[in-house]
């Protein structure tokens, strides 16, 4: 089994020179980091990559992807897709016509009802605190795999929210977070216009540093240098046009849906197409407690035409075969209806859906009762999602990475069952 180090222990000598070499000042005085991408284009075959729908709060599933019409409190109606045979909710019609590139997983079913460690538990695969470490996210292991370190853009972007980050990666493979996607990364030009001006002043600054970060050798050292060359390599790069998604036809921003939801999806495609290695968007409020029935048709008013457009958009561009999307929340709703109107957490039963990156499309996997509450085929658990996953990016979920302390801890943990399915 492999073990491979992650940086936020100790530094040696040759990651500092390494940090060093990718430093702001290296970059425009150079040309460094435009060779290494141009070898790199030249040489390496481009990995895949993924795009993480994340809906916030938890969506209903049997008001979504596993509509149950025999349930009394069934709140929608059910409608085709355009796979024969299975349904989905009234409110997702864009998505029901896509239902052929979609693997939907019916059976999943985790133990963790909180927001909080939910959320963590399905973007790590490990639950939260165990062995006193933090783990790394999905995005910050797709960062280190997949991702290309000499490349202009960071390999993992957030928006919507705040994402789940490196962990014990280190600062290399944390989420650049996007408030706007309208607006993208903020700053990208100096306070005075004047770049020859400002790498000098990085360039001092690289300077006075040098014997504080080789003395220390700490992550946090470490961090604050990342955090200047990301930024200085951001400020140079050609590569920055990404962000505008003003230069998309209005005809697309249309379908995207024009909401900030719309938009980062839009975003998210364009940042893929550049090299992005994972980009998280955020979709909230589906923590439906209270008047769940109108809170969910205004949720899938927002998510229906921004999912589907970006898989056909990927799918037109040759893209979907190499980019995995993901739509999932951190659990379910309660199978019945509360005296408020709402439905309750509930992390027994639920449903995640893929697309993309070469699964195979078109079929449900698992299946719950008639009332959505409990898994009766195909069970899922937040393990075997999270390796499944990395299968299907081509990540060795069976590697162990050393943390800081020195403990080997798996990508994936143990007692994994694929979805055999989805191969």
């Amino acid at each position: 089994m492999t073990t491979l180090p992650f940086h936020n222990q100790a530094l040696s000598r040759r990651e500092l020179l390494l940090l060093s070499a990718a430093g702001a000042l290296s970059a425009p005085a150079s040309g460094w980091f435009g060779q290494l991408a141009a070898q790199a284009a030249a040489s390496e075959v481009k990995p895949k990559s993924c795009i993480l729908l994340f809906m916030f709060g938890g969506p209903s599933h049997i008001d979504t992807f596993d509509p149950k019409p025999e349930n009394p409190s069934s709140e929608i109606n059910p409608i085709a897709t355009s796979v024969p045979g299975i349904q989905f909710g009234e409110f997702l019609p864009k998505l029901a016509g896509q239902m052929k590139e979609l693997a939907v997983l019916r059976g999943m079913s985790t133990s963790e009802g909180s927001h909080g460690r939910a959320r963590y538990y399905m973007h790590t695969g490990y639950r939260e605190g165990v062995g006193g470490v933090v783990h790394p996210s999905l995005g910050a292991l797709a960062s280190r795999f997949l991702g290309r370190p000499q490349d202009d853009l960071p390999n993992f972007f957030s928006m919507g929210g705040q994402s789940f980050g490196a962990g014990y990666a280190g600062p290399m493979h944390a989420p650049i977070e996007i408030t706007d996607p309208t607006r993208g990364v903020e700053n990208l030009q100096p306070v005075d216009d004047n770049l020859p001006g400002f790498d000098k002043r990085i360039g001092l600054l690289n300077e006075l540093e040098k014997g504080f970060i080789e003395r220390v050798r700490s992550p946090m050292a470490a961090a604050h240098l990342a955090t200047y060359e990301r930024a200085a390599r951001l400020m140079h790069s050609p590569k920055a046009k990404a962000f505008d998604i003003g230069q998309e036809p209005a005809e697309v921003r249309d379908a995207y849906g024009r909401t900030k939801f719309g938009d980062g999806c839009l975003l998210a495609r364009r940042l893929i197409e550049h090299g992005v290695s994972f980009v998280e968007v955020i979709l909230g409020n589906w923590d439906t407690h209270r008047d769940n029935a109108s809170g969910v048709q205004t949720l899938c008013n927002t998510l229906d035409p921004a999912m589907a457009t970006l898989l056909s958009d990927l799918k037109q561009r040759g893209m979907l075969d190499t980019t995995l999307v993901i739509c999932m929340g951190e659990f379910g709703r309660t199978p019945y209806v509360g005296k408020q109107g709402g439905r309750d957490h509930y992390p027994k039963a639920w449903t995640s859906v893929l697309a993309g990156g070469g699964i195979q499309g078109g079929q449900v996997v698992g299946r719950t009762d008639k009332k959505g509450g409990a898994v009766e085929e195909g069970r899922v658990s937040a393990v075997d999602f999270m390796a499944t996953v990395c299968k299907v990016l081509e990540i060795d979920y069976k590697q162990e990475l050393v943390t800081n302390t020195g403990r080997p801890i798996r990508v994936a943990d143990k007692d994994e069952k694929i979805v055999s399915e989805l191969f």
